[in-house]
Formats: structure tokens, C-alpha cells, sequence
């Protein structure tokens, strides 16, 4: 014999007895029949509740309970019956005492009508009993979320709103006081007022215009129905239901309404047409079975509670529902049946109210037709099994055709009868595997469309649950309005236009509004929170891949051109910099800001920097200066900290987008070798103790001023050779000197390592002999 717990039934609900002490009541047996349950052994236990029973002159009603749970444990819900409507007859039954019956019927649906697996022990068993993939008995079906449905609220977005972060929800789903932050990336929002995204919404109203009409009356009625105007909300839902009659959610809506109003034959209606549209989702169930438990339809209020624990085990809630409803069943059985009860003498001379009313199995019949099915208009039915051999006798699943026959021919069996042949949950009495079918997947019936109904796209993307109709999507509609190109990298403004992100910087430059509607971005520009549009990004990728992939091609090469740092060098023309030495910048001019943004662009963080020249424009030398690090600054300036890393020579000049350009070569010393080196490298010493005296003899402000902005002096080089510009104190030294720009250059474009100290030299001995005394 198979022994198991069944699911939240390890510690079993032991009705009080009515007269514990009643002659023939024998508590050593009770609790044997109390440790068999437990143990599984079901069948022993309802043989000692029987046999209680049996020496009793009138049945106990506890007596009875606990035979008619333990009878539903093994599997017997026939005989369970017979046994709660034995207790029903001797006292009303209260919800509370009716919890096995329940979840054994809804365990039994769950297994045989719907094929999902049950637990036993942790487990997860599939209906042939075969080791199943780990379930928790969510069977939600919910509306299929896209690319075009807001997270929030679910539904198709509806006057959409990009936040900081990216991410595009409904303007009045974030506007809601509710939403602290956002559900993809937990960012938390500004509180500054949301405006439609133009672009989104406009697409949103050309690919799915129907349905974008119905999301907005659905809206107004919301509104309405929150000021408790529920007959002109009801006129709006109508309306929108007409225009997307297979929305889930607003059909569950409108439903609700129906029922806040009082109608709840309506209310059935569209909670019916709900569960034909998903007959798995929990929830469409449980709204049916609310109203019609309104409409004092309990009879198929009860078919729909057990089917929502059928998939859906663990929903408390219901299962105290379905627990009233069956009460009130039991309740209306035995108040409206007019027959008579009367004590039925047993062998021994005993009695016991066994009553069977036919009313009770008539009106809980609706349990064995297929989910989503009224009463009315059921289009399956269970029908007779054939005889088996041997004692047991067990459900064979049927395919609908064969349903739809057995129905025809009214072969229908009643509930107890289907119930009781069904196999015993796991746990429960032995079963006779060989007479085992396979569990019959539950095959919901589906309101299919007529042919003539259906418009059938040429070009059409199913994206999640809803159809895009390609051929409607036009690359015109995400085109950037300032280099009238393809979106690259969109990014929304507060004021909710979309540009390209280079394109929206390059006019930030110049002016701290919108290039479209003239709104301040000031606090946008300040922030630098330049996030791309997700939503726009991914509409660009799924259904305009190609144009996308010619338009980022197109900004490589770009890029690649603007990290050329010997063809097209970025010059900016202000103040003489030298290798190794720091050189802050403060940035204001539009032509700069792009220059500096490029730069870190490309990932070369490089840009020449010469002095001004009145006829070329700039000198013919300079040096490279690499970026460390920017600061923003609210309006838009920067202060750039850079330093230097090498000399070059311009070969030609250029211009690009407002600012200079230059085609250069590297500079780089000359080394010597021999008698050469040997007096190079006395040069160099000299030059750099005669350097460290001048420093020395400084005055304490003046040199203090040039340890904060230039540091101290750099050690001397062992191999002044060593590196391509030199030793690096010279260059310190060259900074600090009070020469003139040009002098400067000239020492700068130096290629020989002795002529610069030679140089250096006689500036030293200059400033020296210059300084007061």
C-alpha cells in the first residue's frame, strides 16, 4: 500500500465528537484511526470511523466529519459525500469544517482535468506519475507584456514618458503617488513634471491606432469611475471594449464595474468571455466565481472556486470562499429538499442517516465539465468509462471528440460518480496502475475567429502578444530633426523631444534650450544625465535593423576619422603647453566644448594645443595634451585638467565643425652617442645645479606660488637620454621661466637635447643677473 501526507494536510483536522462518551465509542480505536491517517493508511481509518459508527444507535456528527475527510484523503469523494451530508443533516456545516473536501476536489482537478503535477513530500509528481519539473502552482496567464506595453500599469503606453533613467512608462502611471521608482532599474525619478515623449506617441497612435483609441477611452472611464461616475465610466468602457474585445484586463475591468453597479448577470457575462480568453489565468476565474456568487448562482460559483485551486493551490482566499459557497451548498440541499430522513434499521438493530440527496450531486455536476464552460453552455462533458477489469475502477481521460459524443448520446454521470472513480491523490489508497491512461492535457476551448474576421498583414511582427504591422513603420518616423538622419543613440528631453545624443550635445553648446520648443534645459544640461531611450533603441534594432547598422557604420567611420592623431589633430589655440607638465583649462566656447567631447569620444583623450599665430592662425608647434579628468559646470563650461605628453610639428592646417585642425609629426630628440654623450652629460648637470640655485634663491611667495601650480622640481635624469622629449625638469624649468611665448616655442621646437640646456642656460644667467638686489 502507497502511505504519503498529503499537502498541507501532515496535521490532520479532528472534528470534536458530538457525545465523546457515548456507549460504543471506543477512544483506544479512535486513535488508531487517528495514527493511521497520518500514517496514509487511510482506508484502515475509515474502516474504524465505520465500524464507530455502526455501534451507534444515531450517528455522531463529529463521527462523520472526520470519516467524511479521511474518505476524501483516500481518494472515495463519494463516499465522502454521503458522509458530509450524513453530519449536514444532523447540524448545518460550517466553512471551517469543510477544508479537505475542498482541496481533495481541487488537488483531483488539478491532476486529471488539467494535467499539471501535484507535490508529495516536496516533490513535484506529473499526473502519470512520472517525476515533474518543479511547480508552485502559478498558473497565472497574464496580457503579454512587449516592447510597446507600459510595466506599470501593463497595458499598451498611453501618452508615454521617458524619465531620467531611459526607461518609457505611462505619464499618468508615473505621475501616480504610488511609484517610487522605476521597475527596471530602480532609479529613483525626479519630481519635476512629466511631458509626452512626441516621437513615442506619435508611432504608438500610427502602428496601433485602434488600440490606442481603446486605451483612451478605458483611461477616461478609470476617471470617471474614481469620482464615482459610474454610469458615464460604464458608457466609456463599453465603448472601449468595442474597440479591443480580446483585452483581458479591460473585460476584467469592466466586470468589476459591472459588479460595483450591481449588475451582476453583466458581470458574468464578462467574466465568461474572460475565461474563453484565457482559461488559465487565475484571476479571470476568480472574478467569475465573485460574481456569480453575487448573483446567488453558488452552484457554478463552486465550479469556478475549485478551479482557481486547481490552479492555483496556495490562494487562501479562495479556498475560504469556495469553503462558504460549498456550506451554503450542503445548507440549500437540505433546506429545499423535500424528503424524508428517516432512520434506516442496520443489522444489530442500529441506525444511521446515510442521505444522498440528488439535488447536492446535481447542482455540484458543473465540477466535472472542462474549465472555462458555464453550466448553459458546456462544450464537453465527461461521459461514461468503460467497464475494468478488477476491483478498482478509475477515469479514463477522454479527448473532446470523444467528450462531445458521450454528451450527445446523454451518457453524462453525475458528480459522484465521476469523483469516486477517479484515482486517489498520491499518498492516498492503492492504486492499480495497470488500468492507468495517461493524463489528458487539458485542452481549453478557444474563441476562434472567423476567417473573414481576421486582417492578415503581408509584412506583420508578432512582438509578444500583440501584432506590429511592419509595413506601417516608416524609417521617416524616427528620423533626428537636427542632422535629419536615422536616430543614433536617441535620448529624450524633459520637455519630451528626441534627438540624436551627439546631436543634442552639439546644440546644448551654443544655446541651454530646446532646438524644437525653446524650453530651458538648463537643469537638464547641469545634470549631464544624457540617457539613451530604451524603447527607442529597441524599436530601431528590432524593426529597422538594417538602416540602424548603415547608420552606426557611418558613426565609426566618423570616429575613426576623428581618432586619426596624425592626419586631423584637434588644435586648441591658447597658451603654450610642454610634455609631462600640467595644464588646466577652463572650456566655454561651443567649438570647444565639441572638441573636448570628441576627444573623449574616441577614447584618444588628446588634443593639440598651440599659441595663436596672426597669419596662419596658429604656430607652426605645439604639444599633445592628454585629459585627466572634467568638471561640468551647470551652464555648460568645463575646467579640463590636462597634461602634457608630446611635441609635434604642424605639417599643414585645417579646420573642422568651428574648430582648428592640423596634419603633424612627432618630435623627438636626437640622441649622440660617445665623446658627444660625455659632454652632454656635463651639460647637464650643470645646467640643472645652476637651475636648482635660481630656484633655491627664490623668494618664499614666489616660490610658493610655483610649488602649488607646477609642483617641485623633477630629480635629475641618470640618462637624460632616456625618453624622446628629454628630461622633464627642463621642461619644469621652461614653465616657470618669465619668458615670452615665443621664446618659449622656439626652445620647444628643439630637437637636440644640448642646444635646449645651452638655451636654458642663458636664460638662467639672464633672469639672474635681472633679478634686484
Amino acid at each position: 500500500m502507497e502511505t504519503g501526507v498529503l499537502p498541507h494536510q501532515g496535521d490532520l483536522l479532528l472534528h470534536p465528537l458530538s457525545n465523546p462518551g457515548a456507549a460504543g465509542l471506543c477512544p483506544e480505536m479512535l486513535e488508531v484511526a487517528e495514527e493511521a491517517s497520518r500514517a496514509g493508511d487511510f482506508n484502515l481509518a475509515v474502516e474504524i470511523y465505520s465500524s464507530q459508527l455502526a455501534d451507534l444507535q444515531q450517528p455522531d456528527r463529529g463521527l462523520c466529519l472526520r470519516k467524511g475527510d479521511t474518505l476524501a484523503r483516500a481518494g472515495r469523494i463519494s463516499e465522502a459525500l454521503e458522509a458530509y451530508c450524513t453530519a449536514a443533516n444532523l447540524g448545518k456545516l460550517r466553512p471551517e469544517e469543510l477544508p479537505v473536501l475542498v482541496e481533495t476536489i481541487a488537488r483531483t482537478l488539478r491532476l486529471k482535468e488539467l494535467g499539471l503535477p501535484v507535490t508529495l513530500n516536496g516533490q513535484t509528481k506529473s499526473g502519470s506519475g512520472q517525476d515533474g519539473a518543479h511547480n508552485d502552482g502559478e498558473c497565472e496567464e497574464d496580457e503579454a507584456l512587449d516592447l510597446f506595453s507600459c510595466r506599470l500599469c501593463k497595458c499598451l503606453l498611453q501618452e508615454p514618458a521617458t524619465l531620467e533613467c531611459g526607461h518609457t512608462f505611462c505619464k499618468r502611471c508615473v505621475e501616480d503617488d504610488a511609484v517610487k521608482d522605476c521597475t527596471s532599474c530602480k532609479q529613483k525619478p525626479s519630481k519635476s513634471d512629466r511631458r509626452v515623449n512626441v516621437v513615442l506617441s506619435g508611432l504608438l497612435d500610427k502602428l496601433f491606432e485602434t488600440e490606442s483609441r481603446a486605451r483612451k477611452m478605458w483611461i477616461e472611464g478609470e476617471v470617471l469611475w474614481s469620482k464615482q461616475n459610474l454610469a458615464d465610466a460604464l458608457e466609456r468602457y463599453n465603448a472601449a471594449v468595442d474597440l479591443a474585445p480580446s483585452s483581458g484586463r479591460l473585460l476584467c475591468q469592466r466586470a468589476e464595474l459591472h459588479m460595483e453597479m450591481r449588475n451582476f448577470n453583466q458581470a458574468v457575462q464578462d467574466a465568461n468571455s474572460l475565461c474563453r480568453l484565457k482559461p488559465l489565468w487565475t484571476k479571470a476565474h476568480c472574478l467569475k466565481a465573485t460574481a456569480l456568487s453575487k448573483a446567488d448562482r453558488n452552484d457554478e460559483a463552486l465550479q469556478e472556486y475549485f478551479l482557481c485551486l486547481a490552479l492555483k493551490p496556495d490562494w487562501t482566499k479562495v479556498k475560504l470562499e469556495a469553503q462558504k459557497v460549498l456550506s451554503a451548498v450542503f445548507s440549500s440541499v437540505f433546506e429545499n429538499e423535500d424528503m424524508p430522513t428517516p432512520l434506516h434499521p442496520l443489522q444489530g438493530g442500529l441506525a444511521t442517516r446515510l442521505i444522498k440527496p440528488p439535488a447536492l450531486l446535481q447542482s455540484l455536476r458543473p465540477l466535472t465539465q472542462k474549465p472555462g464552460c458555464s453550466s448553459q453552455d458546456s462544450e464537453f462533458s465527461v461521459a461514461k468509462s468503460p467497464p475494468m477489469d478488477g476491483p478498482s475502477s478509475e477515469l479514463s481521460p477522454m479527448s473532446p471528440a470523444k467528450s462531445d459524443l458521450a454528451a450527445g448520446e446523454g451518457s453524462s454521470k453525475s458528480l459522484a460518480n465521476v469523483l469516486a472513480s477517479l484515482p486517489a491523490p498520491h499518498g492516498g489508497l492503492k492504486r492499480k496502475h495497470s488500468g492507468d491512461g495517461a493524463a489528458a492535457p487539458f485542452n481549453p476551448p478557444s474563441k476562434l475567429s472567423k476567417p473573414d474576421d481576421v486582417k492578415v498583414f503581408q509584412t506583420a511582427s508578432v512582438c509578444g502578444g500583440r501584432v506590429v504591422p511592419v509595413d506601417l513603420l516608416d524609417s521617416g518616423d524616427l528620423e533626428c530633426s537636427l542632422c535629419m538622419r536615422l536616430f543614433y543613440e536617441p535620448v529624450a528631453t524633459p520637455c519630451g523631444h528626441t534627438f540624436c545624443l551627439k546631436c543634442l550635445e552639439r546644440c546644448l553648446d551654443h544655446n541651454p534650450n530646446c532646438p524644437l520648443c525653446k524650453e530651458n534645459l538648463s537643469e537638464f544640461l547641469a545634470s549631464r544625465g544624457y540617457k539613451k531611450t530604451f524603447l527607442m533603441e529597441e524599436v530601431l534594432q528590432r524593426y529597422l535593423g538594417d538602416e540602424l547598422a548603415e547608420r552606426k557604420k557611418i558613426h565609426e567611420e566618423e570616429m575613426k576619422e576623428l581618432s586619426n592623431l596624425n592626419q586631423e589633430v584637434p588644435i586648441f589655440v591658447c597658451t603654450m603647453a610642454f610634455p609631462t607638465i600640467p595644464c588646466p583649462l577652463h572650456v566655454f566656447e561651443p567649438r570647444y566644448r565639441l572638441m573636448i567631447r570628441r576627444s573623449m569620444e574616441t577614447g584618444t583623450k588628446q588634443f593639440g594645443m598651440c599659441i595663436a599665430d596672426e597669419l596662419k592662425g596658429f604656430a607652426d608647434y605645439g604639444c599633445m595634451l592628454e585629459v585627466r579628468d572634467v568638471k561640468f559646470f551647470p551652464d555648460g563650461r568645463s575646467v579640463v585638467d590636462t597634461i602634457g605628453v608630446s611635441r609635434f610639428k604642424v605639417l599643414s592646417h585645417g579646420q573642422r565643425d568651428g574648430y582648428n585642425t592640423a596634419k603633424i609629426e612627432y618630435l623627438e630628440d636626437r640622441k649622440v652617442e660617445g665623446e658627444e654623450l660625455v659632454e652632454l652629460l656635463k651639460l647637464h648637470d650643470s645646467v640643472y645645479d645652476q637651475a636648482n640655485n635660481w630656484f633655491t634663491s627664490l623668494k618664499d611667495n614666489m616660490k610658493s606660488q610655483i610649488l602649488s601650480h607646477f609642483g617641485h622640481l623633477p630629480s635629475k635624469d641618470l640618462d637624460p637620454q632616456a625618453v624622446p622629449e628629454g628630461p622633464a625638469w627642463c621642461w619644469w624649468l621652461l614653465a616657470v621661466l618669465p619668458l615670452e611665448n615665443r621664446a618659449q616655442l622656439t626652445i620647444l621646437a628643439m630637437n637636440s637635447l644640448k642646444d635646449r640646456l645651452i638655451a636654458i642656460r642663458r636664460v638662467l644667467i639672464f633672469v639672474t643677473r635681472k633679478r634686484p638686489r
